[in-house]
């Protein structure tokens, strides 16, 4: 539990709300992940047999992430930061040490990386399994938070849910990209996922809650195929 952070509620401006537009966006994130869920299942039923053969342990990784909902009370908006049980397809050992992914979020939130590097992720991850890096590099582990998208922690477009070792360097500038209900994709996995820094990140996400609506709703999922085909910005 992140002391000070859980339950906090961020008031978001008037303007980048809409009673419409969040139930359209509910219905397309029920119908939506519903299909995919249908027309994925032989794949789903695939790569769960893959990691089987591939490393003891179980088939899903889950994970506390910190997200938010959305809540209106005496005609006042604002969104409850929260955390929620968020589903992945395992690409690690089980029981893999956190400790040096930690550590190295703990730098890349502080821009230690931005000169040094272009590609801001944990390479060479000794911890990922063989199925795992290519689960990873084809984006396909995130496939389960379908069901997170169907339950209502998650809708289909949004900035990501991130660890909780993760949201405890947010500073306050920071805190409104956690304004909008996480996304299994977003700005960030469409215009360079690990190749953007962090603070550039935080821009994006926060850009998004400002701009929200049906439309760059649809635009950012279109823009995920061609992104993950390509594999831009993955390990």
């Amino acid at each position: 539990m992140v002391v000070g952070l859980i339950d906090r509620a961020l008031i978001v401006p008037a303007s980048s709300e809409g009673h419409r537009y969040y139930r359209c966006k509910r219905a397309l994130d029920i119908v939506g992940a519903s299909m995919l869920l249908v027309l994925s299942m032989p794949l789903l039923l695939c790569i769960a047999l893959l990691i089987k053969l591939d490393s003891p342990g179980p088939i899903l990784y889950i994970q506390e992430r910190v997200g938010s909902r959305r809540r209106k009370k005496n005609g006042i908006v604002s969104w409850q930061i929260r955390t929620f049980s968020c589903l992945k397809f395992r690409s690690m050992y089980s029981n893999a040490d956190q400790s040096a992914h930690q550590a190295y979020i703990s730098r890349f939130c502080k821009g230690e990386f931005e000169q040094a590097s272009t590609i801001f992720k944990l390479m060479n991850d000794p911890r990922v399994t063989r199925i795992g890096h290519f689960l990873r590099r084809t984006s396909l582990d995130e496939l389960p938070q379908l069901i997170n998208v169907l339950i209502g922690d998650m809708s289909l477009v949004g900035p990501r849910p991130v660890p909780v070792y993760e949201a405890l360097h947010y500073g306050q500038a920071h805190l409104e990209r956690l304004a909008a209900l996480p996304g299994l994709t977003g700005p960030w996995q469409v215009r360079g996922r690990c190749a953007v820094p962090f603070e550039q990140m935080i821009k994006m996400d926060i850009q998004y809650t400002h701009s929200c609506s049906i439309w760059v709703d649809l635009k950012l999922l279109l823009a995920t195929i061609p992104a993950v085909i390509s594999g831009r910005g993955a390990e």
